[in-house]
């Protein structure tokens, strides 16, 4: 009965996500409306998009099962998202972003950046970046629903991972940013509900909060052997300082996405969405209840779940698993939750991947179509016409292509060695972006100081510099990549016979690339600045709204 209900459920929710593309197809009359929706919308839908977008079974499934592994200490990363991904966001970033990229007419974050220092390379290698590493997240999301979508539909992963990308292609295609939004909305109210329940009922089948809690903190002494090593010190308590799963908690985890979030190109897009700082200002509230509810109910449901497999099958969470971090969420929602909620939870799961990677590939097709194509290559396309949209609906085509492909590859050859795929690959993007874009774009919005040759060499040194420490340095995505171990023969230079090298309380082979990364590219553009030419000051009050643009 229950697969029953399953089933027609997905088919209304997905019928009203095919209504809600429609909509937005109709009403996208040229490539403003494709690329931000009008700018005109209501703050409600926009708070729900950007919140639906920033989580995703990235947060819940991968970053819960990661909170199986690392504890409660992931609940760092809810306080840092809400400071950094909603009120500094919105109430600082939020304004200045609109009103720029109104008064420079830019519809799409390499496009503010390339307008805002005058360089069509920055917005072509802003594009080139996204493009090219932004599938790795995608493909994250991706692994995160389609391995959901198989354990609760019975399917083959493959067969999953094709229908779900298949669908959010079409509704992508057709209905733009608009579509995107409208669908974004109301997966976001579904997603909200969800959690809410989902952590309701937890804490009532383990008897209350406090009692809850003294059961996790009880069972310190159960930590592997292997994870005490790295650190570990119970599930409710931080790893031990210097330790190497206290650099992947804070370093990776915490600060990789808790910074990384504001230089986001398809969060930041959502500025541009709205008609004022005043709906910005009213998004505060909804965003920030929203991204409380999603990641701080996900890591402390993922951290609980040790509770409830010790005392199932005497085993840990992840060792419950089976070592496959991903599948700790599902197995616990499976087993624990009643028949009826695993309906709404399937649905939880499918509005947070989709209402992601919708905006995931809007901004890989948008890079590569209006970005890189388009203005970096000088192709442009008849202005206010629907053609300047055919690029960028291209761009989405090809970028799903290498996200179901990186979802099939690294799900196959990750995913059942205990490596943190979804968590990891969303951290790494999230990273790479602070580290190229963040100098830079903080520099645009607040000084006149940044010249067009700092912000070049800012966003090269910071994504170059995060590239090559993740490809020969940081232990798990250098093992992963596999270039270090086939140019050296050493899975990570930072690893000698001895076992990782440091220094003081840096254990290298875990320092994540941002802590090298966004210092450098800091520094680089700063000190660039200082002895480059700066940009024309008409220009410059242009962009800082001293006098009004050209009509």
């Amino acid at each position: 009965m229950s697969s029953i209900w399953m089933t027609l459920s997905v088919v209304v929710y997905l019928l009203a996500i095919g209504y809600l593309g429609y909509c937005g197809y109709k009403s996208t009359a040229g490539a403003t409306d494709f690329l931000l929706a009008g700018r005109r919308t209501h703050p409600y839908v926009m708070a729900m998009s950007y919140g639906a977008t920033f989580i995703s079974t990235s947060a819940i499934v991968g970053f819960g099962g990661a909170a199986g592994v690392f504890g409660m200490g992931l609940l760092w990363l809810t306080v840092l998202n809400i400071f950094c991904g909603i009120f500094l966001a919105f109430v600082f970033f939020g304004g200045r972003t609109r009103r720029m990229g109104l008064r420079l007419d830019a519809h799409t974050f390499p496009e503010l950046l390339g307008r805002r220092f005058q360089s069509r390379f920055i917005q072509g290698g802003a594009a080139v970046l996204i493009f090219v590493f932004m599938p790795l997240y995608a493909s994250a999301v991706l692994i995160g629903a389609a391995k959901y979508l198989s354990q609760q539909l019975h399917i083959p992963y493959e067969v999953a991972l094709f229908i779900f990308s298949a669908l959010i292609t079409l509704y992508v295609v057709m209905g733009g940013l608009k579509g995107v939004m409208y669908s974004d909305a109301l997966q976001g109210t579904i997603m909200l509900i969800g959690m809410t329940v989902l952590i309701v009922l937890t804490y009532w089948h383990m008897g209350g909060v406090s009692e809850a809690h003294a059961k996790l903190t009880a069972m310190a002494d159960m930590v592997p052997a292997q994870l005490q090593q790295g650190g570990h010190r119970g599930w409710t308590a931080m790893p031990a300082f210097g330790a190497p799963l206290w650099w992947t908690l804070v370093s990776t985890i915490v600060m990789g996405v808790g910074i990384g979030v504001l230089a986001q190109p398809q969060l930041a897009v959502r500025y541009m969405t709205v008609k004022g700082q005043r709906e910005l200002n009213r998004a505060v509230a909804v965003g920030g209840v929203f991204i409380l509810m999603m990641t701080g109910v996900a890591f402390v449901v993922g951290a609980l779940t040790n509770v409830y497999f010790q005392k199932t099958m005497g085993k840990i969470a992840i060792a419950a698993a089976g070592g496959d971090v991903e599948a700790i969420i599902p197995m616990y929602v499976k087993g624990r939750m009643p028949e009826w909620f695993s309906v709404l939870f399937m649905l939880t799961l499918l509005s947070a991947a989709m209402s992601t990677i919708s905006s995931q590939i809007h901004a890989m097709g948008t890079s590569a179509g209006r970005d890189f194509y388009e203005q970096a290559l000088g192709h442009g396309a008849k202005k206010g016409g629907r053609g300047g949209a055919m690029a960028s609906r291209v761009g989405v085509v090809v970028g799903v292509l290498v996200s179901v492909y990186l979802g099939y590859y690294l799900e196959k050859t990750m995913g059942k060695a205990g490596v943190e795929i979804v968590a990891r690959g969303t951290s790494i993007f999230f990273g790479l972006c602070a580290c190229a874009f963040l100098p830079m774009y903080v520099g645009g919005l607040w000084t006149r100081s940044i010249t067009k040759a700092a912000a070049i060499a800012g966003m090269l040194s910071g994504a170059l510099a995060s590239f090559l420490w993740m490809l020969l340095i940081h232990d798990t995505t250098a093992k992963a990549l596999l270039f270090c171990k086939a140019v050296f023969g050493r899975t990570s230079l930072a690893v000698g016979e001895g076992g990782p090298l440091s220094f003081g309380p840096f254990v290298w082979a875990y320092v994540d690339p941002l802590i090298i990364g966004l210092p450098l590219a800091i520094v680089v553009t700063v000190v660039v600045s200082l002895f480059t030419k700066k940009l024309d000051e008409s220009h410059l009050e242009l962009c800082m709204g001293v006098r009004p643009p050209r009509r």
